[in-house]
């Protein structure tokens, strides 16, 4: 193949933005680990966005305008310079490199210069000192999109588990399990799974009490506030079961009999996620205009900078947006 057919051929793969995350953290050294896996170079082409201090010899740089569109591999997109810092320490100087990544991924995404953006892990004290208050980089890329209506979601190969709440205190998350959420929220889990190409999704909806309240015996709230939302859901042309025992729907699910879960609290969602395929979790934002994954971990501080830290996560990550990015809704496992 000559060498004009092989550059053709590579301007067929999707594009894929990849921030560093926070420069303290394993972000820039995972991602560099990853740039090498020649499984991600023959999935997508590559746009690595952070301060070019870490960017390897051979990557090129590029700018946004005319050269990110004919690089045919693996380029590099400059965030500007991030001066001194330490690893593995909160800084408000990684926060805003963190942040400065993230604002152009989000531009480059928007404005369809990438297929997918694929993001490195912050840290959220990082990003509160440089000035963003914000309780996570769902909130702030919806806020970024003007999505008025996105929540994360956790994936482990079959695994798919919407939540109905993210990073708040356990009392405030039960606050917010209401009929109406609850329905909102399988709506939009639906169409998320339909826009991936699931014909019809078939959704579980995890119980709140122990084996779902018993039929009232452990609680009232199932009966009375999550088997509505269900019927509503079903009227509506979604294909739920539900409320189902917490204890076995993850288990179901992760073995293909649903498509996806909606949990009702933040570690409800995680726990089986992170049990199921410890280093193959990914994060996806349901209802922002662009699709992003994130792989499910932080920024690891306290490993940063060791040699300790596994690219297998972001390697999933990279291979799963491709492969969303190219159309097929098919999991990645075990790359």
């Amino acid at each position: 193949m000559s060498a004009d057919s092989l550059h053709a051929d590579s301007l067929q793969r999707p594009r894929l933005a990849l921030t560093l995350g926070d420069p303290a953290g394993v972000g820039p050294e995972i991602a560099l680990a990853a740039l090498a896996d020649a499984r991600v170079r023959a999935a997508a082409r590559l746009v690595v966005v952070g301060p070019a201090r870490f960017r390897p010899s051979d990557v090129p740089l590029v700018h946004v305008e005319g050269e990110l569109d004919a690089a045919a591999g693996v380029s590099w997109i400059d965030t500007g310079e991030l001066g001194a810092f330490e690893l593995g320490r909160v800084q408000a100087s990684c926060g805003r490199a963190a942040l400065d990544a993230l604002r152009t991924g989000v531009e480059l995404a928007r404005a369809r210069r990438v297929d997918a953006l694929v993001t490195g892990p912050v840290s959220k004290e990082a990003l509160h000192a440089a000035g963003e208050k914000v309780e996570g980089q769902t909130e702030l890329l919806g806020r970024w999109d003007g999505a008025t209506r996105f929540q994360m979601m956790a994936v482990a190969g079959k695994l798919r588990v919407l939540q109905l709440s993210r990073h708040l205190p356990l009392r405030a998350a039960l606050e917010l399990v209401t009929t109406e959420r609850v329905l909102d929220h399988l709506l939009l889990f639906d169409e998320t799974l339909r826009a991936w190409g699931f014909a019809r999704p078939k959704l579980a909806l995890a119980g709140l009490n122990p084996h779902a309240g018993e039929r009232g015996l452990l609680g009232a709230e199932d009966q009375e506030i999550l088997e509505p939302a269900v019927a509503a859901a079903r009227a509506r042309g979604v294909d739920v079961a539900g409320p189902l025992s917490p204890d076995t729907v993850f288990l179901q699910a992760s073995q293909g009999r649903f498509d996806g879960v909606l949990a009702l609290y933040h570690d409800q969602a995680f726990i089986p996620v992170k049990l199921h395929l410890p280093e193959q979790g990914l994060t996806v934002i349901a209802g922002l205009s662009f699709l992003r994954v994130s792989p499910a971990h932080g920024t690891a501080f306290d490993i940063a900078g060791k040699g300790l830290a596994s690219p297998r996560n972001l390697v999933v990550a990279l291979l799963q947006a491709a492969a969303w990015a190219s159309g097929s809704p098919i999991a990645v496992v075990e790359p």
